[in-house]
């Protein structure tokens, strides 16, 4: 059953990088069971949003509300974030390296059941050098499976997937909806589940 206390809000939010104004005036909504998908051409700012909401930038201005289903006000304890770089732990098979995540969240998730969800059952001892672009965003895909969070950062989630990779997303974003999470995507394609609201950016509009 859906929250309705989830909600994340977003109010005249604006971010500087390399000197200059990226986004400004920025505002959003996204409550629970709603994806909302980042769309605009390179240098809008799409990368630069999901980073600030995850706490790895700070806004110049503006304000982030984040409301969690218990009631909390922990955002960063509230979401994974999935950017362009996977974080895939070299030398590690790819059981060892969802361990390794899992444990560093204090998450309690079956690591097995994960690896099976985003269709790397049976690669668990594969090293993970060995792995295929598309299958280590699978593995970077399954962090979100194994320890549950309500609000997923996902940047280019389709990037390296081929067509089933696509679908296992989809099924991966619908349940996690179901389950009355909120997922914010930035994107240059169409998304395998359909968004609730999109959030449209361009360059040069701060």
């Amino acid at each position: 059953m859906k929250d309705s206390r989830l909600s994340l809000v977003g109010e005249g939010l604006a971010c500087r990088r390399g000197g200059r104004t990226v986004f400004s005036d920025l505002g959003f909504a996204v409550g629970a069971g709603e994806l909302m998908a980042v769309t605009g051409p390179n240098g809008a700012g799409k990368s630069t949003l999901l980073r600030l909401i995850a706490g790895l930038l700070a806004p110049i201005a503006g304000r982030l509300d984040y409301q969690g289903p218990a009631g909390g006000d922990d955002l960063a304890g509230a979401l994974h974030y999935v950017g362009h770089q996977d974080a895939v732990k070299s030398g590690f098979s790819v059981r060892q390296d969802l361990a390794f995540w899992t444990g560093y969240w204090n998450g309690r998730g079956d690591i097995d059941a994960a690896l099976d969800a985003v269709g790397l059952g049976g690669l668990g001892a594969i090293p993970t050098a060995a792995l295929s672009a598309g299958q280590r965003r699978r593995l970077a895909l399954a962090r979100t499976i194994a320890v549950r969070r309500p609000v997923w950062l996902l940047d280019e989630p389709t990037a390296a997937l081929d067509a089933a990779g696509e679908a296992m997303l989809g099924t991966l974003l619908d349940d996690h909806l179901e389950r009355g999470g909120m997922a914010i995507a930035a994107t240059h394609q169409t998304l395998p589940s359909k968004p609730a609201k999109t959030l449209a950016l361009s360059v040069g509009a701060a």
